[in-house]
């Protein structure tokens, strides 16, 4: 019933626009009972927009300072213009640091709420309108420290990594100064996918930062096809061991054998990337920009036969026979012909086990064979 009588003063309060340090108290004791109520941190908005920034030059304090005195004034009906800030107001600044301070107990305990992300976000870009270049890019330097400790926390916590790319977005933006963050960020994804090669959204994040890393590093295509040969070998899984580095497919496919990652769909599901920048480079950032049509089919057969030969031992691999079905497809419409009749016998057979293997998704596996049938005629 407290929380319910909440609610209701809360509504009255924003209608009657009492942007008050005595509503923001109370929107403060219902987010941390319940996080995911969303209205509430769009009132909570609304009371920093039109109470607290409003005001020229600073802004009434936040309930979690208890040093600061409340401002409870409004703006003059007549006049439209704020009341005066009193001498023990906080800045902006400090009003949004303390509100990212109240935030944080939440993020802990909620790590999954999209709310907290969003209004966190939105706080953050708030600063960007109202503060100096230089307390903006403090503030966003912050956070990168702030999610690498979400995310050393919770290493797969995909609303992290998508914060923590905006976060990188800001700091390289010209409005604050910044510069490129390629190679950091790049190498970040690295330690993090060392530490777990089951991790999705480093993977991810790592696919959207190779294009830009080979423009900015403006390597050659020879470079490019190193980088290639090597990114294929990391992504199914094979370590090293001392070597600089493995380049032949064949001594890949010969190190998954014993490895679990080869089971993981994160690890496929990057593969797949990297298959596609040969096999549908136009309309994206790709890795191979002026290979010709000759050298990314060699790549894609190279693949077709190295997951075969997989096979002879990985049966009970599912993401293989995928990988099989789109790349063989992949090279008919590279050729612009339909499949030969080995090619279609081959599909089918394909199809037939990874339905077996995933009876779940029979659905989707009746797709597939449905898109083989039709490539074929």
């Amino acid at each position: 019933m407290y929380y319910q009588r909440c609610i209701v003063l809360i509504v009255r309060q924003i209608k009657e626009r009492q942007y008050t340090l005595e509503v923001l108290e109370l929107t403060s004791k219902l987010l941390k009972k319940n996080p995911e109520y969303y209205t509430i941190w769009n009132m909570r908005r609304k009371i920093l927009l039109h109470g607290l920034f409003s005001r020229s030059g600073g802004a009434i304090s936040l309930s979690i300072q208890e040093d600061m005195k409340p401002n409870t004034g409004v703006a003059s009906q007549a006049t439209g213009e704020p009341p005066p800030r009193s001498p023990s107001e906080p800045s902006i600044l400090n009003v949004i640091r303390a509100d990212l301070d109240f935030i944080f107990p939440l993020m802990v305990g909620w790590p999954k709420c999209y709310w907290i992300w969003k209004y966190r976000l939105w706080l953050l870009e708030e600063g960007n309108k109202r503060l100096k270049i230089t307390e903006a890019r403090e503030l966003w330097q912050r956070e990168l420290g702030f999610v690498s400790k979400m995310l050393t926390k919770d290493q797969r916590n995909f609303h992290g990594w998508g914060y923590r790319r905006n976060v990188v977005a800001q700091l390289e933006n010209e409005h604050l100064q910044g510069q490129s963050m390629v190679e950091a960020e790049f190498e970040y994804t690295t330690r993090m996918i060392n530490l777990s090669l089951k991790n999705f959204s480093a993977w991810h994040s790592r696919s959207k930062l190779i294009p830009r890393l080979l423009d900015e590093r403006k390597v050659d295509d020879n470079a490019r096809r190193k980088f290639l040969d090597d990114g294929i070998a990391s992504v199914l899984g094979v370590l090293c061991n001392g070597a600089d580095s493995l380049v032949e497919f064949d001594l890949i496919i010969k190190a998954i054998y014993t490895d679990e990652y080869p089971y993981d769909q994160s690890v496929w599901f990057y593969h797949q990337f990297l298959m596609t920048t040969l096999t549908d480079p136009i309309g994206h950032s790709t890795i191979t920009p002026n290979f010709n049509a000759e050298e990314r089919l060699e790549y894609v057969n190279r693949q077709v036969a190295n997951v075969k030969e997989f096979l002879d031992g990985g049966e009970d691999c599912k993401w293989a026979y995928n990988a099989l079905v789109d790349a063989t497809l992949a090279v008919c419409e590279m050729q612009s012909r339909v499949p030969r009749q080995d090619e279609v016998e081959d599909l089918k057979s394909w199809t037939a086990e990874v339905r077996k293997l995933d009876p779940l998704r029979h659905g989707r596996w009746d797709d597939l064979e449905q898109r083989v049938l039709s490539s074929a005629r």
